[in-house]
């Protein structure tokens, strides 16, 4: 039986200072695990506005169902004013309130998510009231639940992050989040090892990834570590490259692949969508492998 994956949370538009792309976090991991093959659909909200029409084409033309994706009457489409620095690293302004902030845990997402194999979600979502709710009525439907911790300040708080890291089955992080968030729950630990052990324990989650940018990652796979020392390239930019390593990663893993070759995957398909602008360039899977030999 094929996976089939469900993803709650933002689906924008990242306005660059030249052109603006489709993103969010969870839209980005869904759509390249549509890309990969996985049955994927997205729990959200957008305005009924001229971007969020065009939004819609776009996530049904690349294989996720838009049957879950709410029209909201009273809040436009979601943007992001992206900058990025010398090296291609992105800052973000976040513009709210918009129609992903009021997503609803209807009979219908409810639905979704128990016929799911794994349910994706982040803090970000959680920055209002009503979809954090909804949030929390959908992990009670959920079989596998994968926290993507993508800190955006202001929009957390150490109780916010606690309560879903103790909801969640799987957690992903960057480097900067984990040590920020070990140092929240007063971890004594300096390396990388010792605060995902930390989190483990405080958390009880056996599954933990972080990503080290272009450094590679570090899985924690049922009391293993894995790692990947990260692929040599010239970056374009880092917007969504940790959404489609996450995806490339929940892909190999959910269909039985061997976690040291789920981690090398994800690694070289992050490192692939870094070399190209935006969130969600194409890459076909020859592609990922022919680059992986390349290396």
């Amino acid at each position: 039986m094929a996976t089939k994956i469900a993803c709650f949370g933002e689906v924008l538009f990242d306005v660059f200072p030249t052109h603006r792309k489709i993103g969010g976090a969870p839209l980005n991991v869904g759509l390249r695990m549509a890309s990969l093959g996985i049955d994927t659909q997205i729990i959200s909200r957008i305005g009924q506005d001229e971007i969020g029409n065009e939004l819609l084409d776009f996530v049904s033309q690349n294989g996720v169902s838009t049957d879950s994706i709410q029209i909201d009457p009273n809040f436009a489409t979601g943007e992001v004013l992206v900058q990025l620095d010398a090296k291609g690293s992105a800052s973000y302004t976040i513009n709210y309130p918009v129609a992903w902030d009021k997503i609803e845990a209807t009979p219908e997402a409810q639905s979704v998510v128990a016929n799911s194999d794994a349910f994706v979600f982040g803090s970000l979502v959680c920055r209002d009231i009503t979809s954090y709710q909804s949030l929390l009525t959908l992990l009670n439907s959920a079989k596998y639940k994968i926290f993507d911790v993508n800190l955006r300040a202001p929009f957390y708080t150490k109780e916010l992050l606690s309560e879903l890291m103790n909801k969640a089955d799987f957690i992903k992080f960057n480097d900067d989040e984990l040590y920020e968030i070990s140092a929240f729950l007063g971890s004594p630990f300096h390396s990388l090892e010792q605060n995902m052990q930390f989190i483990a324990e405080q958390t009880n989650t056996q599954h933990i990834c972080v990503t080290k940018g272009s450094h590679g990652a570090v899985l924690m796979y049922n009391d293993q570590m894995f790692y990947n020392s990260g692929y040599k390239i010239t970056v374009a930019d880092t917007v969504g490259a940790g959404d489609s390593f996450l995806a490339g990663l929940l892909t190999q893993l959910l269909t039985g692949i061997d976690p040291q070759k789920a981690i090398n995957f994800a690694c070289a398909l992050g490192a692939l969508v870094a070399q190209e602008e935006g969130a969600n360039p194409k890459i076909s899977t020859e592609a990922i492998a022919n680059f992986m030999q390349d290396k």
